[in-house]
């Protein structure tokens, strides 16, 4: 059974370069544009791992994760940050948000794979 995952970004380009690392692992990508659109994405489906930017038009990653983690159904979906932030005070207000964990830009395709296996294992 493959993995689906959610992809929340902003940017098409690193939309694209996610699509094409999680397809070419053998997941289901699903792609939304900002927090809002991966929230009204998640009325549709229940993945089984999500990766969000943190600065993002509309919902930023903070009321993204924060939302996610008040839906019950979705409570424990592991949540993976991928932002080019790296400030400790960031990684720490997304953990206390709900994420599970975090990844800089730009990331190595191979890691990203190999964290979402991991946290959806």
């Amino acid at each position: 059974m493959s993995i689906s995952v959610l992809a929340v970004d902003d940017s098409r380009t690193m939309r694209d370069m996610l699509r094409l690392a999680l397809v070419e692992a053998g997941m289901d990508a699903h792609l939304a544009e900002d927090g809002q659109d991966g929230l009204e994405v998640l009325d549709q489906l229940k993945p089984d791992a999500i990766i969000t930017d943190i600065n993002m038009p509309r919902l930023d990653g903070f009321g993204f994760i924060d939302a996610v983690r008040g839906i019950d159904r979705l409570r424990n979906i592991p949540i993976l940050v991928l932002t080019t932030e790296s400030a400790e005070e960031l990684k720490a207000k997304a953990r206390r948000a709900g994420a599970t964990g975090w990844i800089v830009k730009p990331f190595d395709p191979e890691k990203l794979v190999r964290a979402l296996r991991m946290v959806t294992g």
